[in-house]
């Protein structure tokens, strides 16, 4: 009877090893999950603030319609986006976009004064500081994420339930681009 006993102490504890293991897997997923929602907030905001920008710059600007089909096009890209790496795409065309536009406003002293555009391009900057808020917070819970589900033994738990690897929301130019040493020449 004593073997038994031990036989099924240890099957028990086997089990409640593996439903620990996992039980922590899909808490992890869950961060990562709410994560990338924090973060698709702040794009729609940053998305929603556009039109306003670009009415306000139209105002000044008229014949500049390339330039503001560019940002149209490329907003609209960034909402139809469905996988991390189509949304970090999708938004680096957008950010080069929207830079384009704020260099066009450097040509109109007037628009640059208008309180409208002063106040759109505060609110854009406030949401671009929650966007990459929100990006540290998503990268670091994949992080965390992928290394629970390679680590010993949760890895034999992690294949069998399907807990697949996550992407890092990485900037659009890559991390080569972030690493290379700026070229500075007078």
């Amino acid at each position: 009877m004593n073997p038994l006993l031990i036989s099924l102490g240890i099957v028990g504890l086997i089990i409640v090893i593996i439903i620990t293991i996992y039980n922590r897997l899909v808490a992890l997923r869950q961060t990562c999950n709410q994560a990338w929602s924090d973060i698709e907030v702040q794009l729609k905001q940053r998305q929603d603030l556009i039109p306003s920008l670009v009415e306000t710059v139209k105002g000044y600007a008229k014949h500049e319609k390339e330039t503001f089909q560019a940002v149209i096009d490329a907003r609209n890209s960034a909402i139809s986006a469905n996988s991390v790496g189509d949304t970090v795409e999708a938004e680096g065309l957008l950010g080069q976009a929207l830079g384009k536009l704020f260099a066009l406003a450097e040509a109109y002293p007037d628009l640059k004064a208008n309180q409208n555009f002063l106040q759109l391009q505060d609110e854009l900057s406030d949401v671009e500081n929650k966007i990459s808020a929100a990006r540290r917070f998503y990268n670091n819970s994949v992080q965390e994420y992928n290394t629970g589900t390679e680590q010993f033994p949760a890895n034999m738990i992690a294949g069998p339930f399907n807990f697949e690897k996550r992407d890092f929301y990485e900037s659009s130019e890559g991390r080569e681009a972030l690493q290379a040493r700026p070229d500075v020449s007078f």
